[in-house]
């Protein structure tokens, strides 16, 4: 999937350069870029408590906003209502010379 994503032909190797590793609860989120820093990428993934990777979600050149959903009481109505806190945001490596895409992750 990479490769359909960043244009790279088969003969071409990639290799990871992480940036910065951070989690929150059960989703783990790892950004970096390529070595010549030509590709952006994050990863999150989600770990059961035993520490297994259970579901891997792929980013490549696209800005990623994380918010965390829940619920909070109307002071007027007392009713449930949806509210999203973002608790983490791409910092993206080249942003003066790329524009990206954005992306909402809720988790």
């Amino acid at each position: 999937m990479m490769r359909l994503l960043t244009g790279a032909s088969p003969e071409e190797s990639f290799e990871f350069a992480p940036l910065s590793i951070e989690a929150f609860g059960s989703t783990v989120l790892v950004e970096g870029t390529d070595r010549p820093r030509s590709v952006y990428w994050v990863h999150a993934w989600t770990v059961t408590p035993d520490g297994i990777i259970t579901q891997v979600r792929e980013y490549f050149n696209t800005s990623l906003t994380v918010t965390r959903v829940g619920a909070r009481d109307s002071s007027s109505s007392n009713v449930p209502m949806p509210h999203c806190l973002p608790v983490w945001q791409s910092k993206l490596p080249d942003r003066d010379r790329k524009s990206l895409p954005g992306l909402v992750l809720a988790i």
